[in-house]
């Protein structure tokens, strides 16, 4: 395959399948802010794992938000009560799959004895997957022209 082709085929998967290139790409963005927040909470400054894990997640979901409205699911609902509905079922799903994160931490770490930042990995696959679902058919829907 040669350089031209090689251009060829990324823009059309690019042109196909953008909306999931994009949110893998900025899902694995997520995923650093989450684990650096993490790692520097839990490592580094020895704050407890499941507060830890709390603070990490918050600041992964304040990013996660902003990516994925504007350059994931392009959403323009820009109107106070529009933006209010994303951020609102936004952050609830993001509960829900912050829950799953501290039950998956508590368990492995605190419980197991396993290491904290290879399961903090572990959770942040698992999360990533269920939180583009809740975005992609939930939060950031499109609705459908009305002719």
């Amino acid at each position: 395959m040669n350089d031209k082709s090689l251009i060829e085929t990324v823009k059309r998967l690019l042109r196909e399948h953008g909306e999931i290139v994009s949110y893998l790409f900025f899902g694995v963005c997520a995923m650093l802010v989450n684990m650096a927040a993490y790692y520097v909470l839990y490592e580094l400054l020895d704050v407890g794992n499941v507060p830890a894990t709390v603070l990490a997640w918050l600041a992964a979901v304040v990013f996660a938000f902003f990516t994925n409205k504007r350059w994931v699911f392009k959403s323009r609902r820009e109107t106070g009560a529009g933006l209010l509905a994303e951020l609102t079922s936004f952050f609830g799903c993001r509960v829900l799959t912050g829950i799953l994160d501290v039950v998956i931490m508590a368990v492995a770490v605190d419980r197991l004895h396993g290491n904290g930042v290879l399961w903090k990995l572990v959770s942040n696959v698992v999360v990533t997957v269920l939180n583009y679902v809740a975005s992609k058919f939930f939060i950031f829907k499109q609705k459908p022209d009305k002719k």
